[in-house]
């Protein structure tokens, strides 16, 4: 291993020597610059540098330069997150831990609607459903931001910001692919993960629109790993995504914009881990749509923000105590209305404020238990405002609260502030200071509230405070460095009680430390890297999985004109895992899982002015055989060849 990490590092500083005294292009575009526009700091347009607050975004670039990958492992290369299962077969849920918190304390949003599961137990939203050719851009806040985003927004909010009509009047895009799902011990060569993409969108006049349909196939590997020498069947995976997105000026000062969503993926799964079975099957349905009108004035910007969103998910599991094969079904629907307005009184100071309003329910039948929607379900009805100050002497202010008005469980306020400053800014060199604290909380799901198992309608909603202060610095065009310290404390934190099979408040605490830098030394190569460490109490089950160390280092390269070469290299350090049952060790007792590493490699070339794009992508390209999830089975080699053509 060490000789082929050797031989790739050769590789590399020969191609740095050989063009190390090339002519420079012009690097006017900074790497990661402060004067990057975000959106999700305040619900609008944003300068980075006036937050502070960590904000990472992934552009169209970079999404296209990881073509074959899907939006999770895109994800997990960002410091401050780990996917618990990010390399299990596809047909396995995926746990998004950003700064040693749990799935449910990240707030996914589509387009700056929020989207959860109303089926699920932990509420949480699936990535599994998007596919990354229909997302423009996505943005990660970190910290608690439930000012702004209400419920759920405890340790990061993560927005997809989908793709946008042009301003051409007919143009789109195809994206065919093909590649292997193989395990470290098995070496199939068949081509089991199939992928294809096409996307038309335009304007007429004051017309636009936007369709995009993508399909998704895996087979090829088990989802439970043998240990012994039976050999498992394959568990496939096959996905549907849909988007069409319509757009009308009215008026200059007003628009409208209108969404459509539908995502429906069907998989296999096993009894359990090291437990295979060849009956158990699911699917997945999801329905999103949505209309926002939004009318400009002259100090000022004005929106409704209206969705709905319904879950069914059901699925066959096989009862070995009885013998038959019992049927699951979930579903779950939400409507959000957010009403917006922000007011510029000068170029210094602007007030954001709005009401918004959620409603929930769950219908769920199983074979021990009926959840009923008639009873199942809540609603919220939140004011919150946000006031946003830049001074001329480079200090940004932002502060904000929020008060949660829930009908069950009663009412709660959050309120958050942040500070930047910018203490160097030159032609040469920016340096930012950030700094910020913030509230947050998490409303019980309808599942934890009313399942006649395990609910408890007397849980209270958990509460999450964060702070953190760093940097954010620039050095000319070839140097980006931030560093941050976060610590965050959860109070009525809802854990599942193992001595009363019910569900109950109890808290934990967690610490670390997020450093990122990017460094482009020539024209054709740039370096980024990123470490993170977490500490975390050992409360529960909440450390589960989580890594203490991760460190990520991509080494991106332009040999020439039109090619691009990527190395990916993730160190994963060790994870625990709480035995409660015993079922890998002695019962109540931590299993240690060693640390791993994985390498993986992609490169794209272009030809006929941009419009053809051929790519490919090795994954775990030294085969690593670890545990991502125990009793599961990992990924090993594998590899996918793809094109995509413009039109």
């Amino acid at each position: 291993m060490k000789k082929q990490l050797l031989i790739v590092s050769v590789l590399v500083c020969n191609l740095v020597n050989t063009n190390l005294f090339a002519q420079k292009k012009l690097q006017k575009e900074r790497v990661e610059t402060l004067k990057e526009i975000v959106v999700t700091a305040t619900k609008f347009t944003l300068k980075k540098e006036n937050t502070g607050k960590v904000i990472h975004k992934i552009t169209q670039k970079e999404l296209q330069q990881n073509a074959g990958k899907s939006v999770i492992e895109i994800l997990n290369t960002i410091a401050g997150i780990d996917v618990r299962g990010v390399n299990t077969n596809p047909t396995e849920p995926r746990s998004i831990n950003i700064r040693g918190g749990r799935s449910r304390q990240v707030l996914v949003l589509i387009d700056g609607v929020p989207v959860t599961d109303q089926s699920a137990i932990n509420q949480e939203f699936d990535l599994r459903l998007l596919a990354v050719n229909q997302i423009e851009s996505i943005e990660i806040l970190k910290g608690a931001s439930s000012t702004l985003y209400g419920s759920g927004a405890a340790t990061a909010v993560i927005n997809i910001v989908l793709k946008k009509a042009s301003k051409n009047n007919i143009s789109g895009s195809f994206e065919t692919s093909l590649g292997t799902n193989n395990t470290a011990n098995t070496s199939k060569s068949t081509l089991s993960d199939r992928n294809q993409n096409i996307n038309i969108n335009g304007s007429v006049g004051k017309f636009n629109f936007l369709a995009s349909f993508s399909l998704t196939g895996v087979n090829g590997m088990s989802s439970a790993v043998s240990k012994t020498n039976a050999i498992f069947e394959d568990d496939a995976f096959y996905s549907k995504n849909t988007l069409l997105k319509l757009g009308y000026h009215i008026h200059k000062n007003l628009k409208i914009e209108t969404f459509l969503n539908f995502d429906d993926f069907k998989y296999d799964f096993d009894a359990s881990f090291f437990l295979d079975n060849p009956v158990n099957n699911g699917d997945n349905q999801q329905f999103r749509f949505g209309v926002k009108p939004t009318f400009t004035y002259k100090n000022g910007q004005l929106y409704l923000l209206a969705s709905v969103n319904t879950v069914d998910r059901n699925f066959d599991q096989f009862n070995a105590f009885a013998g038959t094969l019992d049927f699951y079904n979930f579903k779950g629907r939400s409507v959000h209305l957010d009403l917006v307005n922000k007011y510029e009184f000068s170029k210094s100071l602007q007030l954001i404020a709005g009401i918004n309003y959620q409603e929930h329910s769950n219908n769920t039948t199983t074979p021990f238990a009926i959840i009923n929607k008639k009873v199942a379900n809540f609603n919220t009805l939140d004011p919150y405002a946000s006031v946003v100050f830049i001074t001329d002497f480079g200090a940004s202010f932002n502060a904000g609260l929020r008060y949660n008005m829930h009908h069950v469980y009663g009412n709660q306020l959050v309120y958050d502030g942040n500070i930047a400053y910018t203490v160097l800014k030159s032609e040469n060199t920016n340096i930012k200071l950030l700094t910020s604290y913030s509230t947050a909380f998490i409303a019980p799901s309808l599942y934890q509230l009313f399942d006649g198992f395990a609910g408890n309608i007397d849980l209270k909603p958990e509460t999450n405070e964060t702070f953190e202060a760093g940097f954010d610095m620039n050095y000319q065009d070839w140097l980006q460095l931030n560093a941050v310290y976060f610590k965050r404390e959860e109070n009525d934190a809802i854990i599942f009680d193992t001595t009363t099979f019910k569900y109950a408040n109890g808290s934990t605490n967690a610490n670390g430390l997020e450093v990122s830098t990017k460094v482009v030394p020539t024209a054709f190569l740039s370096v980024n890297a990123s470490y993170t460490f977490i500490n975390k109490d050992e409360f529960e089950d909440f450390d589960d999985y989580i890594p203490a160390n991760k460190l990520v280092v991509g080494l991106d390269v332009t040999p020439f004109k039109n090619a691009f070469l990527n190395f990916s290299y993730r160190n994963v350090g060790k994870r625990t895992f709480f035995d409660r049952y015993g079922s890998f060790g002695n019962a109540d007792e931590d299993v240690i899982l060693k640390k791993y590493q994985v390498l993986d490699v992609m490169a794209n070339y272009k030809i006929l002015h941009g419009t053809v794009t051929f790519f490919t992508a090795f994954t775990n390209l030294l085969n690593e055989d670890y545990n991502d999830v125990l009793g599961y089975s990992t990924r090993g080699r594998n590899y996918k060849v793809g094109i995509r053509l413009q039109f």
